[in-house]
């Protein structure tokens, strides 16, 4: 079995109870039907139908660049895996 080098799925989650925050970042990467790529977004309150947002790439590697940048900006937010 081969790892995968590089993340293609990313769930976070944000859970603070003093502030009634619980909420949730979904991230993962596939691809389309016209050779592109597509970095697929969902976030919301956990237990509840998230917001999707779809940002189209021209390349595997700029979606996967896109994915980790928005990774670390959510951890530096207080989200984690």
């Amino acid at each position: 079995m081969q790892l995968d080098l590089f993340p293609t799925d990313v769930r976070l989650r944000c859970i603070d109870p003093t502030h009634n925050k619980r909420r949730f970042y979904s991230l993962s990467i596939q691809p389309t039907l016209f050779g592109e790529w597509a970095l697929v977004r969902e976030w919301g309150r956990l237990g509840s139908a998230g917001r999707v947002r779809t940002d189209r790439y021209a390349s595997a590697g700029q979606a996967i660049d896109a994915l980790c940048a928005l990774t670390r900006a959510k951890q530096r937010r207080g989200y984690s895996a």
